[in-house]
């Protein structure tokens, strides 16, 4: 149930980004984030009133609250990446940065993870997925290409804060701060970097009204990673975001540009068979392990 979880998850981004995509076109990238936040807590709010849960009645390690500040600066860091180097080569890369974060949270269960090691075994499956990869990738610059790994590996350790903080609370007290602090520091990057973007103020709304849905289905996006961080390892959580971010993706790209990339696809089926060849060997490794268990019970 996890795995299919974290399909949905890539699912739901690849709808999240064309939503947000629309908003960002009608008010400009910093002005349209603050939105999403603020969409976001209007969403939650509601769900912690029935729930009958609040968020302040104790407090955390303040690490734990982070989450939401490394989302703002993803966002960010995609900004600058785009015109400089391909779609596919930005997709690329984050997902090497969230590949290699995951690889680390795992190996050495960071932030009281579990650890899920990484064996020899797993070598040829990630060969694979390193091939997915590159295949993406068909430009290069060296700011683009750096920002958009470090973002990949912010992405695991964001989406890890927020897990831990919400098994200390609950799923919905996560996905509020992780809302409420990226509100607060996308509001502040708008004041810094969004002085030519549409004010606030004279904010009108847009007839297309589901490009409003966005902050939601981040919302959607936080809860269910809060769910599946504490079930599913790292890497293969990466790698499962992504088989459903991709293909979900071609098709928002055919209703949407009828514009399908090769690159994506092709990257797509060799991350597919990487995964798919790596869960084969934890599904033996674990089958090896009960008869290994049980021959010492007789």
């Amino acid at each position: 149930m996890y795995y299919f979880l974290s399909l949905l998850t890539g699912v739901v981004v690849s709808v999240m980004i064309a939503f947000n995509g629309g908003l960002t076109e009608q008010y400009g990238l910093y002005t349209a984030t603050v939105l999403i936040h603020i969409i976001g807590l209007i969403f939650m709010l509601p769900i912690l009133l029935i729930k009958r849960e609040n968020p302040f009645a104790k407090k955390q390690a303040w690490f734990l609250y982070l989450g939401g500040v490394i989302g703002v600066f993803t966002v960010i860091s995609n900004n600058i990446s785009f015109g400089r180097i391909s779609v596919s080569a930005i997709t690329a890369l984050l997902l090497f940065g969230k590949s290699l974060g995951g690889i680390i949270v795992d190996q050495y269960g960071l932030f009281n993870m579990p650890k899920y090691p990484f064996t020899k075994r797993k070598l040829l499956g990630l060969a694979l997925v390193m091939c997915g990869i590159v295949s993406m990738i068909n430009d290069f610059e060296v700011l683009a290409v750096t920002v958009s790994f470090i973002a990949g590996f912010g992405i695991v350790v964001s989406r890890t804060l927020n897990a831990k903080l919400a098994k200390l609370t609950s799923v919905n007290i996560g996905a509020f701060f992780n809302n409420t602090v990226g509100l607060v520091v996308s509001f502040l990057v708008l004041l810094l970097l969004g002085r030519n973007e549409t004010s606030l103020l004279e904010f009108t709304f847009s007839p297309i009204w589901y490009i409003y849905l966005g902050g939601v289905l981040g919302v959607c996006v936080v809860l269910l990673s809060n769910i599946t961080v504490i079930k599913v390892s790292a890497f293969y959580l990466t790698l499962l975001i992504f088989v459903g971010q991709v293909f979900s993706g071609v098709m928002v790209d055919i209703i949407i540009s009828e514009e399908v990339s090769l690159r994506i696809i092709i990257g797509g089926i060799f991350v597919t068979a990487g995964l798919c060849l790596n869960l084969l060997f934890d599904y033996k490794k674990q089958k090896e392990n009960e008869l290994t268990e049980a021959d010492k019970t007789l």
